[in-house]
């Protein structure tokens, strides 16, 4: 069996601006280490599989800067996207592009940027989810025990044990992002967990799975991998790529399957969505300040600050975001983070792509 590791690093991580931005985004920053979060990624997978079996999706604006972080990686191992689709044409792609390679690979989905705390538990789980993959030519997921009725994850529902394959649960239902009492419920229940959005199948078991829901994405991907090798390639990818439509493999796929099960991991796990994330799981000083740069304090507490060059001086000021870049400063009260996809929202509708 050959297992190969796609990592999913197209996203421009919008929440994070100004430090993030298109050509360098959430991804390629060092947010919650020395290393950049795409680097801790790809060392967590080494552990699993060796880096010629170890693919990145992303896109042409991204590519250079993965290519300058990650220079071991084989060039052929990086997969460009013409445009973003979201992630079931993604996941299709990669699909294609591994099974050519190995038409019984086991094929991992991972994210490029969330923080696992523990690699050991990590490597462990994924060896389960792989077994459970090869047994039931299911799609398996990954659930994290919930350890707060936390409302910015989706949830996974999971039956009763009596039907579990080695440590999987057959999916019951897959869920939205809740209010804070459904997700207080849902943490009573016992019965939900976070969706890590990790998956684990064979190709032959996700080609089949993407015939049968969205075969529009099936006949174009057929198309794809029938070009690949000849001259023709590029041309049919950005053809296809134009006719398909934006598609999460959630609600494309593992909303609508029947084969789903979801593997339990308990491990220390964050997908950092945000700067109120960064807050919470970094180290704070005594006044429940996280601090990065030249940054003085005074009479102020409870703040993330994270300069560049500049100096930055906060006096009495209580719950704030203040990311200072050479070109731009973004001030947000702690709580509202998620909003700063706004403001990259309203710069693109005015085409400042300097800030973008």
């Amino acid at each position: 069996m050959s297992f190969y590791a796609v990592i999913m690093a197209g996203g421009v991580g919008k929440r994070f601006w100004p430090q993030s931005r298109k050509k360098h985004p959430k991804q390629l920053l060092n947010i919650t280490d020395e290393q950049s979060m795409l680097r801790l990624t790809v060392e967590r997978l080494k552990h699993l599989t060796d880096i010629g079996r170890i693919l990145i999706v992303t896109n042409s604006e991204q590519e250079e800067g993965i290519r300058e972080e990650i220079p071991e990686l084989p060039e052929e191992n990086i997969i460009i996207e013409p445009a973003g689709k979201n992630t079931a044409p993604a996941i299709g792609l990669a699909a294609v592009y591994v099974h050519n390679r190995d038409k019984n690979a086991v094929m991992g989905v991972f994210p490029a940027d969330h923080l696992v705390g523990d690699t050991e538990k990590f490597v462990n789980y994924l060896h389960e989810g792989i077994a459970v993959a090869q047994e039931t030519y299911g799609l398996i997921t990954f659930g994290v025990v919930p350890t707060r009725p936390a409302t910015g994850y989706g949830y996974i529902q999971f039956s009763d044990a009596n039907h579990q394959v080695k440590s999987a649960f057959p999916v019951k239902t897959f869920a939205e992002k809740p209010n804070p009492e459904t997700a207080r419920a849902f943490l009573k229940s016992g019965d939900f967990l976070w969706n890590s959005g990790m998956f684990v199948w064979t190709t032959p078991a996700i080609l089949d799975a993407i015939e049968k829901y969205i075969p529009e994405l099936y006949d174009s991907l057929k198309n794809i991998r029938e070009a690949m090798g000849n001259k023709a390639f590029e041309s049919v990818l950005t053809i296809e790529w134009a006719t398909l439509r934006s598609e999460s493999v959630d609600y494309g796929i593992m909303e609508k399957a029947d084969n789903v099960w979801v593997v339990k991991v308990d491990y220390p796990w964050n997908d950092v969505g945000s700067w109120d994330a960064v807050y919470e799981i970094s180290r704070k000083d005594d006044n429940g300040n996280v601090v990065q740069g030249d940054v003085l304090m005074r009479d102020s507490s409870n703040n993330l600050v994270l300069t560049g060059n500049r100096a930055v001086s906060l006096v009495g000021i209580d719950g704030l975001i203040v990311i200072d870049t050479p070109d731009a400063l973004m001030i947000v009260r702690r709580g509202d983070s998620e909003d700063v996809k706004h403001v990259v929202d309203e710069l693109d509708r005015q085409n400042r792509e300097e800030l973008l």
